[in-house]
C-alpha cells in the first residue's frame, strides 16, 4: 500500500476496521513537510497542555508555554480568572515573559511597554505626541483557556469547541483513580530528549503488546488480566482495575484511597496522564515535536505535598530510570527502522475481545491523525 502525497478521503491509509487496517505509510513520520503541516492542521487547532493551575494561585502569577513556534502566556487576573495571550510585544514583537513567576504587569523588557492582565496596552514610553496613535489598537492577542481536572489547556482557535465537551466522559475517570485532583501541587518535572518522531512515542503509550517482552517490572505492578484499552471521541483509557501485586519488583507501596492497579489517559493530540496505584498521585507526560526527526517529553508530577513520600519517590524513580529509558530506547529503533528501504506499512494487531495485547488504541490515534491532515489539505 503506497503512500500518497496529498491523501484525500477517497485514499485514506487507514481501514475503519481495526482488524483489516495497516499502519499509516512510514513517511508520515520522516517527512520534514508533514511537521510543517502538522502545526496547522493539529496543533494550533487542539487543546494544548500549559501546566497545572497549582502554580498559578494568586494575580499576577503567569507561566509561558511554547506550542511549536507560538509563545503563550498564561496569567491569572486579579478577578482570580486565567487569561492567556501571545507572548508577543506589539510594538515591535518582543517576548514579554519567560518561565514563570509573579509580575505586577506585564512589562517588555525592550522598550518597556507595560500591559495589564486584561491584555490591554497601559503604558507606552514616548507616545503621548505621536500622531494617530491609540493604546487600544495595541492590546495583546488573546488565546482560549480552559482548566480540567486542575489541568491547564490554552488553544489557539477561538471557535474552537471546549475541551470538557470533547473529551466528555474524561473528568470523571480521573477523578475516580484520583479522587484528590483538585488538591494536588507541582512536585518535580523529569525530561526526555528523544531522537524520535512524536507519533512514534504516542502509538508506543497507546498499546501494551510490547509491555510483557518489554517491560517485565511494570508487567509484574499490574493485573494485566484485568488490562483494558477503551476508545473514545478524543482520548482514550488505559486502566487495570486490579492489583498484581504490592511487593512488586517496579515498586512497593501500600493500597491508598482507591484500590486499582493502574490508570492512564491519552488526550489528543500529545498528552497522556498517568496515576499509580498506592499513595495519591498524578503525572502529565506530554510529547512535544522537536523537528520531524526528534521529540522532547516532559513529565509533571502532582501529589498533595510537593515533598514526596518514600513510596511516591520510589514510584516517580521506577518511572524515570526504568520505565522510561526501556520506552526510550525502543521508540528510537522503531524511527531507525521507519528509515529502512525494507518497512513502508505494518498491520495493527487487533482482536475482537480488544484485550491487553490489542493495538485499537494506536488505530484510533491514527485515525484522529489522518482526518485531522485532511481537514488541513
Amino acid at each position: 500500500m503506497n503512500a500518497v502525497i496529498n491523501p484525500s478521503p477517497d485514499d485514506l491509509p487507514l481501514d475503519r476496521d481495526p482488524q483489516q487496517s495497516y499502519t499509516i505509510p512510514s513517511r508520515y513520520y520522516l517527512d520534514a513537510a508533514i511537521h510543517d503541516q502538522e502545526k496547522e492542521a493539529i496543533f494550533y487547532r487542539n487543546w494544548w497542555y500549559a501546566g497545572h493551575q497549582s502554580r498559578l494561585q494568586e494575580p499576577g502569577c503567569y507561566l509561558t508555554v511554547q506550542l511549536c513556534e507560538q509563545n503563550i502566556i498564561v496569567v491569572r487576573d486579579k478577578s482570580g480568572e486565567l487569561k492567556a495571550y501571545y507572548n508577543v510585544c506589539q510594538h515591535r514583537g518582543h517576548e514579554l515573559l519567560s518561565g514563570s513567576g509573579k509580575v505586577r504587569t506585564i512589562t517588555c523588557p525592550y522598550h518597556a511597554w507595560s500591559y495589564g492582565f486584561d491584555g490591554e496596552l497601559k503604558a507606552a514610553r514616548n507616545t503621548d505626541g505621536l500622531v494617530n496613535f491609540d493604546k487600544c489598537q495595541f492590546a495583546l492577542k488573546s488565546v482560549q483557556v480552559e482548566v480540567f481536572c486542575g489541568l491547564v489547556f490554552v488553544n489557539l482557535d477561538p471557535d474552537v469547541e471546549s475541551l470538557a465537551l470533547q473529551a466528555a466522559g474524561l473528568e470523571a475517570e480521573i477523578r475516580r483513580y484520583c479522587p484528590r485532583v483538585d488538591e494536588v501541587k507541582f512536585a518535580q518535572r523529569d525530561d526526555y530528549a528523544v531522537a524520535s518522531n512524536w507519533k512514534v512515542l504516542v502509538d508506543n503509550f497507546l498499546e501494551c503488546y510490547h509491555c510483557h517482552p518489554a517491560h517485565k517490572d511494570f508487567v509484574n505492578l499490574v493485573d494485566m488480566k484485568s488490562y483494558s484499552v477503551k476508545t473514545h471521541k478524543i482520548y482514550s483509557s488505559h486502566i487495570s482495575d486490579a492489583v498484581a501485586t504490592t511487593q512488586s519488583s517496579a515498586f512497593q507501596f501500600e493500597k491508598g484511597e482507591v484500590d486499582f492497579g493502574y490508570a492512564a489517559w491519552f488526550l489528543w493530540p500529545n498528552l497522556t496522564i498517568w496515576i499509580y496505584p498506592g499513595e495519591p498521585n498524578i503525572s502529565t507526560l506530554q510529547i512535544i515535536p522537536d523537528g520531524a526527526g526528534r521529540s522532547i517529553e516532559y513529565q509533571d508530577w502532582y501529589l498533595p505535598n510537593p515533598e514526596p513520600t518514600r513510596q511516591q519517590k520510589d514510584a516517580m524513580d521506577y518511572q524515570r530510570e526504568v520505565l522510561q529509558p526501556e520506552d526510550v530506547a525502543l521508540c528510537e529503533s522503531v524511527m531507525r527502522g521507519l528509515k529502512s528501504k525494507g518497512y513502508n506499512q505494518g498491520r495493527f494487531v487487533v482482536d475482537s475481545d480488544r484485550s491487553e495485547l490489542s493495538e485499537h488504541g494506536v488505530h484510533h490515534f491514527q485515525q484522529l491523525y489522518v482526518r485531522a491532515l485532511l481537514v488541513e489539505i
